[in-house]
Order: structure tokens, then sequence, then C-alpha cells
């Protein structure tokens, strides 16, 4: 058995739990992986022998320090090669799931996983961080506009009582008042 989490860079890491249960004795493999990054493992595995994937993908929240539930969008690409370097299984699978396949011959396979995140799947994973950046945005524009408004109206009314204290002393000048 096999199995894996994986962590990167950028807006969120995708973790996946992969097991490969092999007929003879198994082993388990924990690891992160970024968004575009791609794992592969070189497994010896038997002729005939029926191995059993299970995993599951998580997007990283950087803000609470912990994984977000299933993402919609989100899953796990498996490309899996033969000894010869065939491909045997090359599938897009869901964000919780197992694949299946049987080794035909002897030797060393390539089992390789990336996440199939793109930017739907990324801005569902990342959109209360972007959620976030928007209200603190429109806030700060709303804050300015305010105070701009505030600004204007002091403005006009310092200039009315101006002109009126100026056209008083115009028409006194004149001798009109």
């Amino acid at each position: 058995m096999v199995s894996v989490s994986v962590s990167g860079s950028g807006s969120g890491s995708v973790s996946v739990g992969l097991l490969l249960a092999l007929l003879s004795p198994s082993l388990a493999l924990y690891f992160h992986i970024g968004e575009t990054e791609k794992k592969c493992f070189i497994e010896e595995i038997p002729d005939e022998t029926m191995v059993i994937g299970k995993y599951r993908t998580q997007l990283w929240d950087k803000h609470t320090g912990s994984f977000l539930p299933s993402t919609p969008g989100l899953g796990m690409h498996v490309e899996i090669k033969d000894p010869d370097t065939k491909i045997i299984l090359s599938r897009q699978y869901g964000s919780d799931g197992r694949f299946t396949f049987t080794s035909h011959t002897p030797g060393e396979h390539q089992i390789c996983l990336h996440s199939n995140s793109t930017k739907m799947a990324l801005f569902a994973g990342g959109k209360l961080y972007r959620e976030e950046r928007f209200r603190m945005t429109s806030e700060s524009t709303n804050q300015r506009v305010l105070w701009w408004s505030i600004a204007q109206t002091l403005i006009l009314i310092l200039t009315g009582i101006w002109q009126m204290k100026h056209l008083k002393s115009f028409f006194e000048a004149k001798k009109l008042v």
C-alpha cells in the first residue's frame, strides 16, 4: 500500500492520499504535491499482479493552516506505464477515489500522479481568500469616497460663505445695501 500527500507553492497545495495494495507485502506513502507538480513512483511489480490505488485530494488553505473540505473540480490524473514505457492507464479521477490496474509484464512500473487543478479549481479553492481581498478593497474604496465627499462639501460651504461675505462687502462699498 502507498498512502500519499503532496505540497507546493501558489495559492494552495494539494494533498493526495494514495494506497497501492500489492498482493504481496504492502507499503504506505503520504506526500504533498503542488497544483502543477507531477509526482512519479517506480515500483517493481510481478507479472499478473492487481494493484489498487486509493487517493484523496484536498486544497491547502494558507490562512487557516489546514486543508479545505473537498473542492469541486479538483481531482487527480493518474498515468501508469509498464517496464516497456507503454501506457497501461491514463485517466482523470475525482477528488476522492480509487484506481486499479493489473500488470501484464514483470518489472519496474512507473506510476505518475498530478492534480488536474485548473484556474477553475483554484478559483473554487481560493475563493475565500479572493472574497476577503475584494471585501477589504471595497471597504477601503468606500472609506476614501466618503472622506472625499465630506471634503468637497466643506469646500463648497466655505466657498459659499466667502462669496457671500465678498458680495456683501462689494455692495456695501458701492452703497447699494
